[in-house]
């Protein structure tokens, strides 16, 4: 017998997907690194956009490749910027075209299941998962018009997928229970299924429209899939669970946001904000998931641990010490979370691995410096909180491309980056013995550094960043870009000349040099933009941004192959469109020239969404962009009247889903040129 539903909730901060803070060191913030580092004459005038413009025009040796040879050409936009937009659509510039592709809940495997809100979990495991973000294009051969289209699914919307929901009052946090706080095992199975990752076969039509083919390489990797655990947290006692009493397995990878594609062509999915998804009644709660944000708690994000029937694959999430022994419970499984997740999409038949030597933290994604051969493997990733790090790893062993594969990340060194306010900066090693990580100070070996990969970079003195989120790499200079998106928890007491907004609502994007290759332990950095309005923002010359230029919460980030970098805005959904952001409309895409500075906005997207996600075939001439989350905005009373903000892609009176765009100029030219 079906027990009634009514609306579930938890928790709001843990509902929302965010962490409790719980970086408590005493390490330098980068706020006040850049402020230290502006001309304190500029400062005392008392002008933020003097003040900006002296620190950004700071001469640094941004303008040179690392290696030797003639000036760069400045990559050319050549678009005409749209102006911002608070439609419920998909804007491009004049010459462009923008096809809806693959929303969730499209069929790709199986029996090629319908979307439905009444399809099962099962179903779900056959069909593209929700919340699209980071994603690769894989040719097949080396086709621009048929490959693998591989992407993220972040988290999921509950509202939105079952029957079950319609009608109550839920917000875009809210899930349907039963009246005893239980919840119906598939609608659990059914989330669980719609997170993770996609790998499809898509391909370009005569007509330009591009189509899902039924193919082998179809599959999803979702929060159930079989993963291996590799590295040096492989094995032990950190990793022992009911399910793998070796330490070898786990179940699933969650909160996939961005990705990297490493040198020998296989996918990562980062793993964001899993810790959320946790209960865990102890009373003591040691670093291992107290410093990932788990607190003494009898909840989970969407209490997927209190589905009826208690199956283990949904009990795992209650990591409370139940058993005699970890092999008898799930005290541990958080500790196989919060790794970079490769995935081979030419064979479907592999088995996922959780890189733990890159880390353990709520990894944003990877990106991965050019390969040299005979040179290490080095990549770097962000801890997307605030007041969290940067991080860089670089390989034990050189890369040899014929016969390189995941085990180069396996065996290394990981770093975790110290601003200094002279433009300087160092990287700092996260490894047995170095910066005072011994057992002395608690650092028992490198599996227990990795494990604690947060505490560690406490320990070494790190700095504590603005939520780092996206990186990229210039090709030609070799510069390194992240976006910090921003931090609205600085408090009113750290308000100055520099720093004039108690809340750094608007973010920025930082960059830096390496003193030489991608494995150096110095380098030099600097900003490259200031968010904001036409008052508050600056580009790279610390002159004031245009109306096509203005942006606030810069989080995507990419870099073509003609050095255009590609930047995508994530202000929540809560708070677009109103207030400090109103300016800036709904969230966005805009291209910006690393050389002169220039901005122009290219797209923005429907109501209540976060752009996010982008990818290019080889020639250049096809951009996938995923629109995430539209309609999230919609308020639990609308939903349960009906009253929806946004019905995109489908428009009339269809439920928003999330869903990738594909974008190509009318005459077939090069993007963004």
């Amino acid at each position: 017998m079906n027990q009634p539903h009514e609306p579930g909730h938890v928790n709001p901060i843990l509902a929302a997907g965010d962490e409790p803070a719980s970086n408590e060191s005493h390490n330098a913030y980068f706020g006040d690194i850049l402020e230290a580092r502006m001309n304190r004459r500029t400062l005392l005038r008392g002008s933020l956009a003097v003040a900006v413009a002296s620190a950004m025009a700071t001469s640094l040796p941004f303008g040179r490749a690392l290696a030797a040879g003639a000036p760069l050409a400045s990559p050319h936009i050549g678009f005409q910027a749209i102006p911002v937009s608070t439609a419920d659509s998909v804007v491009v510039p004049e010459g462009y075209r923008v096809q809806a592709f693959i929303p969730w809940g499209t069929p790709i495997s199986g029996s090629m299941p319908a979307s439905s809100l009444e399809a099962s979990g099962e179903d779900q495991g056959h069909q593209v998962g929700s919340h699209h973000d980071g994603m690769h294009f894989f040719p097949l051969g080396d086709s621009s018009r048929d490959g693998l289209l591989v992407l993220n699914h972040e988290y999921v919307e509950p509202r939105f997928m079952h029957a079950a929901a319609q009608g109550l009052a839920l917000d875009s946090e809210g899930f349907p229970q039963h009246e005893d706080g239980t919840r119906d095992a598939d609608q659990v199975r059914k989330e669980l299924n719609a997170h993770g990752v996609t790998v499809v076969r898509v391909q370009a039509g005569e007509a330009g429209q591009w189509q899902v083919i039924e193919d082998e390489h179809n599959r999803r990797i979702t929060g159930l899939t079989p993963m291996r655990l590799a590295g040096p947290v492989a094995g032990t006692e950190h990793v022992v669970t009911k399910y793998s009493p070796d330490g070898s397995m786990t179940r699933g990878t969650l909160n996939n946001c961005s990705n990297g594609v490493t040198p020998w062509n296989t996918y990562l999915a980062a793993e964001e904000n899993w810790s959320g998804y946790f209960a865990n009644e102890d009373a003591e709660i040691d670093r291992r998931q107290a410093r990932f944000g788990i607190q003494t708690r009898s909840e989970g994000r969407y209490q997927w641990h209190r589905a009826e029937g208690g199956a283990d694959e949904f009990v795992r999430f209650d990591a409370t010490s139940r058993g005699a022994s970890p092999s008898e419970d799930y005290r541990n499984e958080p500790h196989t979370f919060g790794y970079m997740t490769e995935i081979d999409p030419y064979d479907p038949e592999s088995t996922p691995v959780k890189r733990t030597h890159l880390g353990r933290f709520a990894h944003e994604g990877v990106i991965f410096a050019p390969a040299v051969e005979g040179q290490p493997v080095v990549c770097y990733s962000g801890d997307d909180a605030r007041f969290e790090y940067i991080y860089k790893f670089v390989s034990a062993r050189p890369y040899q491309a014929a016969t390189a594969d995941g085990s180069l990340l396996d065996e290394g060194t990981l770093y975790v980056a110290k601003f200094n306010d002279d433009g300087s900066g160092e990287w700092l090693a996260l490894a047995p013995g170095e910066n005072g990580l011994t057992p002395e100070n608690g650092f028992a070996d490198l599996a227990d550094i990795l494990v604690n990969t947060r505490s560690a970079a406490d320990h070494a003195g790190a700095t504590k960043m603005d939520r780092p989120e996206w990186g990229a790499v210039d090709p030609a200079t070799g510069q390194v870009y992240f976006t910090l998106t921003n931090n609205t928890r600085r408090s009113e007491e750290q308000r100055d000349a520099a720093n004039p907004r108690a809340e750094n609502h608007f973010g920025h994007i930082i960059r830096w040099q390496e003193e030489g290759t991608h494995a150096a332990e110095r380098f030099q950095w600097d900003i490259f933009l200031l968010a904001g309005d036409r008052e508050s923002g600056r580009d790279m010359n610390g002159e004031p941004l245009d109306q096509d230029a203005i942006l606030a919460s810069p989080d995507g980030l990419w870099i073509d192959p003609d050095r255009r970098v590609w930047i995508q805005t994530d202000i929540s959904e809560s708070a677009v469109n109103a207030g400090v952001y109103a300016p800036f409309g709904n969230n966005q895409m805009l291209v910006a020239n690393p050389e002169t500075g220039e901005i122009k906005r290219f797209l923005t997207g429907p109501v209540g969404q976060e752009i996010t996600g982008i990818a290019m075939t080889p020639d250049q001439r096809t951009l996938f962009v995923n629109v995430q989350h539209p309609g999230a905005n919609t308020s639990a009373e609308d939903f349960a009247e009906g009253r929806l903000v946004s019905h995109w892609p489908e428009g009339g009176n269809a439920l928003p889903r999330s869903a990738t765009l594909v974008i190509t100029r009318e005459d077939g030219g090069i993007i963004g040129a």
